[in-house]
């Protein structure tokens, strides 16, 4: 594997931008599992991001860490987004992504957000830019 898909897989935050209904961006910072080759978001269709990808299914993510070289790395992806709303994907993508949170489904805060997830944004890069200062 690649330092950078490494990377991707170790980071717990991705900035998730969108396109909202007045055209400007909306950026969130989100919990996300990457597969190596795509990116999975667990959310509920209220959200704004997930009415935004049903609108229009260009994003862009941003996994960066570090504010001093030579420790600064980052990948910027662009691509495109999916609203995956079939109840038994989108529970089973939704255990994978809280399990890199917390230790077991078993907890309040994780049973919660499970059962508050109703849909995964499923990105498919196009393009990536890395970063290294």
């Amino acid at each position: 594997m690649n330092k950078r898909d490494e990377f991707l897989k170790e980071q717990r935050i991705l900035r998730l931008a969108t396109i909202s209904k007045n055209k400007t961006p909306h950026i969130v910072p989100v919990w996300y599992r990457y597969s190596g080759k795509k990116f999975y978001i667990g959310t509920n269709t209220k959200t704004v991001k997930a009415k935004n990808v049903k609108k229009s299914n260009k994003v862009s993510c941003c996994i960066d860490v570090g504010i001093n070289a030579p420790n600064i790395y980052g990948v910027l992806v662009t691509g495109n987004a999916n609203l995956i709303l079939e109840n038994n994907k989108v529970k089973t993508i939704a255990k994978k992504i809280l399990l890199r949170y917390f230790k077991s489904l078993e907890g309040k805060s994780a049973r919660e957000l499970l059962d508050d997830t109703n849909c995964i944004i499923e990105v498919v890069p196009e393009k990536f830019t890395v970063w290294n200062y």
